[in-house]
């Protein structure tokens, strides 16, 4: 078009050009006017909103109102885990981006719109840079990790875990060693620890770093006072005494595996722990609440009428599990409170919740040790103290924002922007990849042999360890042992109470066992009656109704030989399923021993007592379908007593089963052992084989088969002639007194077996 006019009127060519520019430089500098105008708006509305008010009150006040940002509403939005009504939840961001709503109608150009949506995100370009505005930077403070915290969680009832007032403990150790015995028969030793040194106070979080098979759960095992297989070498004090009976009750243990019963819920898991192990001055209602406290503080509103679930059972998620876990100990207001690898196969949002959570009791008092296998940043700078270990050595102790500057001194410096946590694993792990490598390794590195570099050129993994090994004993290890030997002004009077050996329960003996009871009882009626075993066992029972329908006129030797069955069928079943108790709980026995919760006794007096009504009720229709199908003796005594002669008998299988489970503490070997057992004694049952040789007539004076079957065919053949089945008529009390001995003598036997066993191994 401009060349058609420069053909047509050469003269008027530079006057046309002129008017479309200067319309263009209009358009384009009303648009940075606008710009400029709204930045200034927002800058002035957000150092003073009451002169900016006054300022543009009248017809635009509408959109002024869409510009003034609002400290009060920010704030608000910011903290969706505190009151803020309904909208707690709303982000300060959603808040922002509606009060900075633009009209893109009154903005012209992409500049200005630029322009303006940096403004919105507190910044304000120029040709020279940008400028962050610092009443900005001051609302955007809410954007912490408490904050985040409290907006995933939105508890509605949060208070500072932990609050409760506590005995403080200030744990020092200096020169731990440990070894382990090899398995396989030697009596080789492995040292695990190589003389570790370090303390934690009340109020700070001790963390112990570490690649895998470095020693930290040894060491967290050792300071908890877990481990007494061998006694650990060095010096281990809680207020300069050593670890007491006493400590038990005073110290939580949460370990890496979540150790609880699957069936119960989260209110019911911590409201037993709660009544075994609380105070006995606490009233039963107290407890309760106590229970309820927990729940607000760690979050678990929403799931505490959940079930825990496990392998095969659909329950909470597993950070709400590792929540439970960490609420069963700080139910009891620890003084000192120890995890191992509380944030394992957690994402790293449910992680640094949970370290927030330790952070919060160590900061009401309490003393805090975990270990941890790789955290993220944000949580590696949560920790107070840290200590980095390596083959079972020391390689760092001191607070964990000095690591990196000490590893720093020592010519190791991360050569990449990297992760704190990464860096010290790697350097724990010998890896010196984007590290910088000291001067003293690379001069050993090119006068040694090969055996001391890999292929890279770079130092070996074993020469690595053994620099940091030396570094930390000549440049810090002397100083942290002077100044832990420090001793501390404490009581005398809270010495001498951590020096008592007694033990303190938490409920009596009768308490510890109703209590058992009733969770044993919740805990396995789904397992008891579900509708497998129902299925099986009544199937079995139809089965055996339609082989002997109404074999009253048979003869007795078929009846003999269904009365036989029973007798092998009804001892069979409880012996295998009483074989599972005590292996599939060990893990629950050794943790709640170690922590003090019971009595050995009124655990094993309740675990059994408890397995009662669930293994009589089943044999009452089963027995009830076949008596009637095969055409038993029709009389309400015999068949009572035929009843209570099969319950006899399946009270002491059952103790079988739990003496072999007991002794064994291992499936398959208490499976294979169980087979034989009742193989043996069925064959010497006296049905297969009427005169058993002397050499091995033994053998049935210890089957409850011989006796059961004996039982039977007194109760339903009182008129048996002792020719045809090979035993006396009488009124059957030596056979009652035998079982009733096996009740008994098998239970013992399982008893002793427990309180041999090594519980804290």
């Amino acid at each position: 078009m401009l060349s058609a006019i420069w053909h047509v009127c050469p003269d008027n060519f530079n006057w046309v050009r002129g008017k479309m520019m200067e319309k263009v430089n209009s358009k384009v500098g009303l648009a940075r006017t606008k710009s400029d105008q709204i930045v200034a708006e927002l800058v002035a509305g957000i150092r003073s909103p009451a002169a900016s008010d006054a300022r543009h009150g009248g017809p635009d006040s509408s959109e002024n109102m869409l510009r003034k940002p609002s400290r009060k509403m920010a704030a608000a939005a910011a903290s969706p885990g505190r009151s803020g009504g309904s909208n707690r939840n709303t982000h300060i961001r959603t808040s922002r981006s509606a009060q900075l709503k633009l009209d893109t109608d009154e903005v012209g150009s992409g500049a200005a719109l630029s322009s303006a949506s940096s403004a919105s995100l507190g910044f304000s370009f120029s040709s020279t840079g940008f400028v962050i505005l610092p009443e900005d930077i001051a609302d955007s403070k809410p954007f912490s990790d408490n904050e985040i915290l409290e907006d995933l969680e939105a508890g509605s009832c949060r208070r500072k875990i932990g609050s409760d007032p506590t005995m403080p403990i200030y744990l020092k150790f200096t020169d731990v060693t440990y070894k382990a015995i090899l398995k396989g028969g030697t009596s080789a030793e492995r040292e695990i620890l190589h003389g570790i040194t370090g303390s934690v106070y009340p109020g700070e979080v001790l963390a112990l770093m570490g690649p895998s098979g470095s020693g930290k759960t040894t060491l967290l095992n050792v300071l908890g006072g877990r481990l007494t297989q061998l006694t650990p070498g060095g010096s281990i004090t809680y207020n300069d005494q050593p670890y007491s009976k006493f400590l038990k009750s005073r110290v939580g243990f949460v370990t890496q595996d979540d150790v609880l019963f699957p069936h119960l819920t989260v209110r019911e898991t911590l409201t037993y722990v709660a009544f075994l192990r609380l105070p006995k001055i606490m009233t039963r209602k107290q407890k309760e609440e106590r229970a309820l406290d927990v729940i607000c503080d760690l979050g678990l509103e929403r799931c505490q009428d959940t079930i825990i679930g496990g392998s095969f059972v659909r329950g909470v998620s597993g950070g709400e599990r590792k929540r439970v876990c960490i609420g069963n100990e700080i139910l009891i207001n620890p003084s000192l409170l120890v995890l191992d690898e509380p944030t394992s196969g957690l994402d790293s949002t449910t992680a640094l919740r949970i370290i927030q959570i330790l952070q919060d009791i160590a900061e009401a008092g309490k003393t805090v040790i975990t270990a941890i296998h790789q955290p993220s940043s944000r949580i590696f700078h949560k920790f107070n103290k840290l200590i980095l270990l390596g083959k079972g050595n020391l390689l760092y102790y001191g607070k964990a924002s000095e690591a990196m500057l000490y590893f720093s001194s020592i010519g190791c410096s991360p050569l990449i922007a990297m992760n704190p946590a990464e860096f010290l694993l790697d350097i724990a792990n010998g890896n010196l990849n984007d590290v910088t490598v000291p001067s003293e390794l690379e001069d050993k590195v090119q006068t040694s042999n090969s055996e001391a570099k890999t292929a890279k050129g770079k130092p070996s993994p074993a020469i690595i360890h053994e620099y940091l090994v030396e570094a930390y004993e000549s440049r810090v290890g002397d100083k942290e042992k002077k100044r832990i030997l420090v001793p501390i002004s404490i009581d005398e009077e809270l010495k001498l109470k951590l020096s008592s050996p007694r033990r303190e329960w938490g409920a009596s003996w009768w308490e510890q066992y109703s209590i058992l009871f009733c969770r044993g009882l919740k805990e396995r009626r789904h397992e008891y009656f579900s509708w497998l075993r129902i299925t099986q066992v009544l199937a079995i029972a139809f089965i055996l109704g339609l082989l002997w329908w109404q074999s009253d006129g048979k003869g007795r030797q078929d009846q003999a030989g269904l009365l036989f069955f029973l007798a092998v069928f009804w001892s069979f079943f409880p012996v295998f399923t009483a074989i599972f108790t005590f292996p599939q709980e060990r893990a629950m026995l050794k943790k709640e021993r170690a922590a003090n919760m019971y009595r050995l006794s009124a655990y094993f007096l309740a675990r059994t007592s408890s397995d009662l009504p669930l293994d009589l009720l089943l044999p009452v229709p089963s027995i009830t379908l076949v008596y009637f199908m095969t055409g038993l003796r029709l009389n309400a005594g015999t068949f009572f007593l035929t009843m209570l002669t099969i319950f006899l008998e399946i009270v002491s299988a059952q103790g079988l089963g739990l003496a072999i489970g007991a002794s064994l503490m291992d499936i398959k070997k208490a499976t294979t052992l169980a087979s034989v057992t009742i193989m043996a004694f069925m064959l010497a049952g006296g049905f297969f084989v009427k005169k058993i040789p002397v050499f091995i007539a033994w053998l049935h004076c210890l089957s409850f088969n011989y006796y059961t079957y004996k039982l039977l065919l007194k109760v339903q053949h009182e008129d048996v002639t002792p020719d045809r089945h090979g035993m006396k008529d009488d009124s059957g009390f030596t056979e009652v007194v035998a079982l009733v001995a096996m009740v008994f003598v098998y239970r013992l036997l399982a008893y002793i077996a427990l309180r041999r066993m090594k519980l804290q191994s």
